[in-house]
């Protein structure tokens, strides 16, 4: 027998398993079913419920088998040579302890299941059945407590109902970092709850909700707490938007992926005569394990939204030859009305395609060929959000069509994790999680460079590069064993180690060379690089050729070879050789009249880098196309809008940021057509069969063209550029979007808005002294274009550095000051903000 490994046996079956199981484990995949509340395959053995207790009998000393004298916690008693453990099933001892802690976990716990929103799915309910007495002797008055508790906007809390198992408290503290919930006093006054500070220790950013303080004045929040409400194995801990909505044998569940990042998460929808209920996390141990966010889990709303448009909308032009209004119309009518838009602006200067960066792999797909085969041109970029030629090049030469180079497994086992231009828990929870577990369980370091070390680097113990906006590529560049600043020597001794992951986020795109000195870095330490972008499309669209030096698979567009590659699966004669525009470039022609039409796909112009800019070209553009799930700044320009499905109403395919797949089905029976079928009709009517008509066309074609094994597009070779002088007054604007924000796709979601960190301005205290601002006094932050005020708040921020949330309420930096990561902005005191203006 392996020296690591352990022969014993349970319910007289011998079984060998990896020496440190867990008897509750072993019996587990002998198919023996203990019962259990507090264990949890995830959280740290705790042995507080005791509901797991089983009979043991070990070798002693002298080696003969001695029985325990009390029988013992599964859920914490390992594995040794030669145990025997009896359950309930084979052990009436066992059976009568198992029987005996039911009946005191019901003595104080309410008759409720009728009203209770675990009601038909609750452990406790099953394992009463199953392991507990079939009457009470229990005749006094049982234990009441005000109720609900509102733990925070969106998770209540019902204390008569807790069984004390603790899983919420641990996943607080081990899973999350974020000790929001815990014990409170003792014996049978012992209860979960979140009012003594001395216990809780909170500290951290301010949320929004002002509905739950402590005694210190700091409402509870985090971005994860509804996975207490999952494994709460009882209904003390529920949803307040879920509560007393539906019943689980009312609801019809359905598996899907969220469309709120690039991580992929496996996600449960639950839905009831055609409306959302709820979404749970779903479980897949390769990516989000058993946890999702709360914004994937709250944040569905949107999709269903009472604005949704349904009917195709076409505009008519008055008298004069300006935009009328929108009207109805029929499919025919509206396809009529596109493919002559179309025909018109192809012959006035060509059109320019954005499909947005939060459509599926399918979607993507679509607008990709739609643009060359159609169209005809090259004109088309998915970035809504700003960006760069470097970044192009980056995607082209080290994105696209390297699949799964890097994964969540190998950041997870990697001894060193660099983050450049990404913040883990804002801009990619389950990697946040994922990163915490390796640091919890592994020693994992995490570096960031960044202006300022968050509260999420906190609890990963990370070590802050500092780097102002717009240098980090020189920081990057003195990443290096023979550096004289300690913090860097130390970081490229840590990332020489074999192993070694650097993730790449999307805002390194905003600073000059950043992207071409993360892949010298990697060469000169070895270290592997990864690109994690925010939204959930990005990754596809890579992959499909949304870009404007890209062919799908990660073809170049100049490849000659690459296009006869495409050319002979797409049946099209010739493909377009010159790269096209950017995003940027196609908003600024579509402007100036060289480009005369548009086709946009869930584009926001806010979102853009200067959404002024884009709200002028969709105004002065000869003929706009939307496809649109809800009104947004484009339909109110548009000339045609074509309605497309939501998520939830059509198969589809996302791709994470580690390029992996993550098909879904539909969920809801809906006549929504999904983007590649709308974009396939409007060919149609165009004379050209872009056969895309079913997702499994889509498939068929994108299995066809497989991988591309040719040529690259070169590296980036851009150097760091010069920071730009400070002026007095002036400041560096650093900045990123925070995980729950002012987003589109958080709409109709109060309760989730409520736990939403309150928006401030960091400055450091020498930046603060020079403008004459105290510590939580406005800070007005501007540009010719607008401005922002919020309070002060004074961190460990470099001077003459401003951070501001990307897009919080009261705090949209692109929509208001029309600025992005590195620009300059103006500071001064400003006047006070009403909380209702700030919300």
């Amino acid at each position: 027998m392996p020296a690591d490994t352990v022969t014993f046996s349970i319910d007289g079956v011998e079984t060998t398993v990896p020496k440190g199981t867990l008897v509750i484990r072993a019996a587990e995949q002998l198919g023996v079913q203990i019962p259990r509340f507090c264990d949890h395959p995830l959280l740290a053995p705790a042995g507080a419920c005791r509901q797991c207790l089983v009979e043991v009998w070990a070798p002693g000393r002298d080696g003969n088998l001695a029985k325990m004298p009390k029988p013992q916690a599964s859920c914490t008693l390992e594995a040794t040579p030669g145990m025997q453990v009896k359950t309930q099933h084979t052990s009436p001892e066992a059976d009568k302890a198992q029987h005996g802690v039911m009946e005191l976990l019901l003595i104080n716990h309410p008759l409720d299941c009728p009203v209770c929103d675990k009601g038909g799915e609750c452990p406790l309910q099953n394992q009463a059945m199953s392991n507990g007495r079939a009457t009470s002797r229990f005749v006094d008055v049982k234990r009441t407590f005000p109720k609900p508790i509102a733990i925070s906007t969106q998770v209540l809390l019902d204390r008569e109902r807790c069984i004390l198992c603790q899983r919420c408290t641990r996943f607080s503290e081990e899973i999350a970092g974020d000790v929001w919930i815990d014990l409170q006093k003792r014996g049978a006054q012992q209860q979960i709850g979140t009012f003594d500070v001395e216990v809780l220790g909170f500290a951290g950013d301010v949320p929004v909700g002002a509905s739950t303080l402590d005694t210190s004045g700091q409402p509870f929040a985090s971005y994860f707490s509804g996975n207490t409400v999952q494994i709460c194995p009882v209904g003390a801990l529920t949803s307040a938007a879920y509560r007393f909505r539906a019943r689980p044998f009312d609801l019809v569940s359905t598996p899907g992926v969220s469309e709120h990042d690039s991580q992929g998460s496996a996600i449960r929808v639950d839905h009831r005569r055609g409306v959302v209920m709820r979404r749970l996390a779903g479980e897949d141990p390769a990516v989000n394990q058993e946890w999702i966010t709360d914004k994937d889990r709250f944040a569905f709303r949107w999709q269903s939204s009472p604005d949704r448009i349904t009917t195709p909308l076409v505009r008519d032009r008055n008298p004069d030859g300006t935009r009328g209004e929108l009207r109805p119309a029929s499919w025919v009518e509206a396809y009529g009305a596109a493919a002559a838009g179309l025909r018109d602006a192809l012959a006035a200067g060509g059109v320019g395609v954005l499909p947005g960066g939060r459509v599926t792999l399918e979607d993507a797909y679509a607008y990709a060929k739609f643009a060359r085969v159609v169209l005809g041109t090259n004109d088309v970029d998915h970035r809504a959000r700003p960006h760069s030629d470097e970044e192009a090049a980056f995607l082209g030469h080290h994105v696209a069509g390297r699949t799964l180079d890097v994964t969540f497994a190998d950041v997870t086992s990697a001894p060193t994790v660099l983050l450049v231009g990404l913040e883990a828990e804002e801009e990619g929870g389950i990697l946040f999680l994922r990163l915490r577990d390796a640091v919890v369980k592994r020693g994992t370091a995490v570096l960031s460079v960044a202006a300022l070390a968050s509260r999420g680097l906190e609890r990963l113990s990370g070590t802050l590069v500092p780097a102002a906006p717009g240098t980090e590529a020189e920081v990057i560049e003195g990443i290096d064993a023979g550096s004289d600043e300690p913090v860097l020597a130390r970081a490229a001794e840590a990332l020489a180690a074999p192993g070694a992951v650097v993730l790449v986020g999307e805002r390194a795109a905003s600073s000059t060379g950043a992207l071409s000195a993360v892949l010298r870095l990697a060469a000169r330490t070895g270290a592997r690089v990864a690109w994690v972008p925010r939204r959930a499309g990005e990754r596809g669209a890579v992959e499909a050729g949304t870009l404007p030096t890209l062919l799908p698979g990660g073809r170049p567009v100049a490849d000659a070879a690459a296009r006869v590659d495409i050319a002979a699966v797409w049946g099209a004669e010739h493909l377009p050789e010159a790269p096209g525009r950017s995003v940027t470039q196609i908003v600024a022609a579509a402007r100036d009249g060289s480009l005369a039409g548009l086709v946009v796909g869930g584009v926001d112009p806010a979102d853009l880098p200067d959404p002024a800019l884009a709200r002028d070209a969709l105004e002065k553009a000869r003929f706009v196309l939307s496809l649109e799930v809800r009104p947004s700044g484009v339909t109110e320009r548009a000339d045609v809008v074509l309605p497309v499905a939501p998520p939830v109403e059509k198969p589809g395919t996302f791709v994470t940021w580690e390029g992996r797949p993550r098909p879904f089905p539909q969920a809801l029976v809906s006549h929504a057509l999904s983007d590649h079928r709308v974009l396939h009709g409007l060919a149609a009517e165009l004379g050209v069969d872009l056969g895309l008509g079913s997702v499994s066309d889509v498939h068929a074609e994108l299995d066809q063209l497989g991988g591309w094994d040719g040529t690259r597009l070169d590296a980036p070779d851009v150097r760091p550029g010069e920071p730009p002088a400070v002026p007095a007054g002036h400041a560096v604007l650093a900045t990123w979007h925070q995980l729950l924000d002012a987003g589109r796709l958080q709409d109709g979601e109060p309760h989730l808005a409520g736990t939403a960190k309150r928006p401030v301005a960091r400055v450091s205290a020498a930046t603060a002294a020079s403008v004459g601002v105290a510590d939580g006094a406005p800070l007005a932050v501007s540009t010719d274009a607008g401005t922002v005020t919020l309070p002060a708040q004074v961190s460990d921020v470099p001077d003459f550095v401003v951070w501001l949330p990307t897009n919080a309420p009261g705090s949209a930096v692109r929509d208001t000051l029309h600025a992005v990561g590195g620009d300059l902005v103006r500071l001064a005191p400003g006047t006070a903000v009403t909380q209702d203006e700030e919300v």
